[in-house]
């Protein structure tokens, strides 16, 4: 399936989390996800420059490495980039508040 035919994040979402039924997947998602966000916060209060290449690194890398080794498919990043980014942080709240399993 193409998530580029999807023209709404509601129709988006259901296909994102098909993607992710892997749980060291979404785990190395989760991971990742948590250090951007620390290192997201580190930049706003150093503004030093590094702090957004490591959240890039740690969210996609995370990221990737569980769609490569372990779910065996590609990133929707490749063909969605808002709506898997989007995606990520609303899979990463539903992880942590218990929605989706951990």
């Amino acid at each position: 399936m193409d998530p580029r035919q999807f023209k709404t994040f509601a129709e988006f979402y259901p296909f994102y989390l098909k993607e992710h039924g892997n749980r060291a997947c979404r785990r190395l998602h989760f991971i990742g996800t948590s250090l951007s966000l620390l290192f997201l916060i580190g930049l706003v209060v150093t503004g030093h420059p590094g702090y957004l290449l490591a959240a890039l690194v740690c969210g996609y890398g995370f990221a990737w490495v569980g769609h490569f080794a372990f779910e065996k498919n590609q990133p929707a990043s490749f063909r969605r980039p808002l709506y898997s980014f989007r995606g990520d942080w609303v899979m990463w709240r539903d992880m942590l508040t218990g929605k989706i399993p951990f």
